[in-house]
């Protein structure tokens, strides 16, 4: 069942408002890795990072008051985008929107959460592609966006201490999702 959520929407003058709350989300999410796991334990600084670019955008779902998950992400720079070196040849039309995070809290997973704030976000984008990575020891995370339209273009581990992940990208504006067909509803 799809809860009643309120997705709200905010930009880089927002982030002192919601910075916490994507914070407390990610400790939530990562609760039982968050000690033995130095690169979890940065999150603050790539809130910062990412929630620091003048097209920073951001989704978070309400249920009620508590925040049931958000999704992020930040513009890339023109012929500066990191998944370019994983394409040849690159896309004539290669304007980026670099999605970064998606996280949705337990109580609120397998709801339609995590697409409706990856819909809600992506819809607001004027790139021609989004781009993100999926850490490669979670093959149905990135089936999951493999469902949504993404392609894995390669591997890469941008940080020493980070994961190795897939280079996904996929073209915007996002296809509408396929109708299932069944039987029509009663009259």
């Amino acid at each position: 069942m799809t809860p009643a959520l309120e997705l709200r929407h905010f930009s880089r003058a927002d982030l002192p408002e919601i910075r916490q709350t994507l914070i407390d989300v990610h400790a939530d999410v990562h609760a039982a890795r968050m000690t033995d796991d130095a690169f979890r334990r940065k999150f603050p600084w790539f809130v910062d990072h990412w929630g620091g670019n003048p097209g920073f955008s951001c989704v978070i779902a309400y249920d009620g008051g508590e925040a049931a998950g958000f999704a992020y992400g930040a513009p890339g720079v023109p012929g500066r985008e990191w998944w370019r070196g994983h394409l040849e040849p690159v896309p004539e039309k290669g304007r980026t929107f670099h999605f970064s995070e998606l996280m949705v809290r337990e109580r609120w997973r397998k709801t339609g959460t995590a697409e409706r704030l990856h819909r809600a976000l992506m819809e607001a984008r004027g790139e021609d592609l989004a781009a993100l990575l999926v850490d490669t020891t979670h093959p149905r995370v990135q089936a999951l966006y493999e469902a949504w339209g993404y392609r894995k273009i390669g591997e890469d581990q941008p940080f020493p201490d980070s994961p190795v992940y897939a280079v996904m990208i996929t073209d915007l504006p996002l296809q509408q999702p396929k109708t299932i067909k069944g039987p029509a509803p009663p009259k």
